[in-house]
């Protein structure tokens, strides 16, 4: 595989991770953190980008060119339990909470700035925006084999531009001078950021979207085991360099910005002050952008990832069967219950979350007790 090819499918896996969350909270970190940044975004890039990586490496490690992934790794406990703790992990991620959030996340921060009161308390938008937003999920995710193509050349690059923009006018005008830190970043910042980090699970999302990047390489012909687990630990690293950039770029913005807009509740708040700051009324225009494209390819992924493990797992029913099956329900949950799902998804997700990370450590050195 060629090196170009290989950058593309490092910047479909970095376009996969960056998420609205992703995008939120480093300029949350970056007001809380002030003059302690640096310090406070080692610790977060340690845990949010850092352990994100040891996973696709573990991902290329497991990977046989046959087989890979989540539930490779998970089947070396036993087979049935790969099995049933794979799809935990792909159900409580994905349908349960990750795909519907995408779209109601967006519409939130996109959306909802542009509409009239009345408008926003109404049900139909929210409606008529999921609809959209999953019908040009399914359509790109419809063909797994131009997932690359479709996010590692078209979304990503737009995604790159548009955050870009941002950033690069912060450096130019800055919105003023870096303040003291505040709370626990004040005291103890590596520690509070580096829990942080960890709570962005993308350990999780790393093993799930595993199964895209094995099956990535498999279009491309790679069937051994070394050639994928170079090509995956590059893809790897590419991600890995493109959200630390995007993290650090976005912390600065929210470590440059109290003096222009106050402390914030949260980064959405942050982004959506800064960019009006910054671009006037086009920044509104241009976080909406940041957020949906963002949103998009989280949720391509996550209905390739979840299509792809089911159809390999039961393959009773279609890949293409099983991508209108979870964005039509994600649809649903997304208009009528997506918080009461959470509400069960995320301490799952809590619960599963360190077992995965042993489980990943363990891969590297099971050979050791004779695996």
């Amino acid at each position: 595989m060629t090196l170009r090819k290989n950058f593309i499918i490092g910047l479909m896996l970095f376009a996969l991770f960056l998420g609205a969350g992703n995008i939120i909270f480093p300029p949350a970190l970056g007001q809380m953190a002030g003059d302690n940044l640096v310090i406070a975004m080692l610790g977060f890039l340690i845990t949010g980008v850092g352990l994100p990586l040891v996973a696709v490496l573990a991902i290329a490690n497991s990977n046989t060119g046959e087989s890979g992934g989540l539930q490779s790794i998970a089947s070396r406990v036993h087979p049935a339990f790969g099995v049933i703790f794979t799809m935990i992990i792909y159900m409580a991620i994905g349908p349960f909470f990750g795909i519907p959030r995408t779209a109601t996340v967006s519409y939130e921060i996109g959306i909802v700035p542009f509409l009239t009161k009345e408008v926003a308390q109404s049900n139909w938008p929210l409606l008529v925006f999921t609809i959209v937003f999953f019908t040009i999920t399914v359509v790109l995710a419809l063909n797994p084999a131009k997932l690359v193509d479709r996010i590692g050349k078209i979304l990503t690059p737009i995604l790159f531009v548009i955050i870009g923009a941002l950033v690069i006018k912060s450096l130019i005008t800055p919105m003023g001078n870096i303040q003291e830190a505040h709370g626990d970043y004040a005291s103890q910042p590596f520690f509070r950021s580096f829990v942080e980090g960890y709570l962005t699970m993308d350990v999780i999302a790393a093993l799930v979207f595993g199964i895209i990047i094995i099956n990535a390489l498999k279009v491309e012909g790679i069937t051994k085991k070394e050639p994928a687990f170079k090509a995956t630990i590059i893809a790897g690293i590419i991600a890995a360099i493109g959200l630390t950039l995007v993290y650090v770029s976005l912390g600065y913005i929210g470590a440059t910005s109290v003096e222009a807009i106050g402390l914030q509740d949260n980064g959405g708040a942050i982004l959506a002050l800064a960019s009006k700051f910054l671009y006037g009324g086009a920044g509104s225009t241009i976080l909406a952008l940041t957020i949906i494209f963002a949103c998009l390819t989280t949720s391509i992924g996550l209905v390739s990832a979840c299509a792809q493990f089911f159809e390999e797992t039961f393959p009773q029913l279609p890949y293409k069967v099983y991508v209108f099956l979870f964005a039509g329900f994600s649809t649903i949950i997304g208009n009528f219950g997506l918080t009461q799902l959470i509400k069960i998804s995320i301490p799952v997700l809590m619960m599963v979350y360190p077992l995965a990370i042993v489980l990943m450590l363990m891969s590297f050195i099971d050979k050791s007790f004779g695996r």
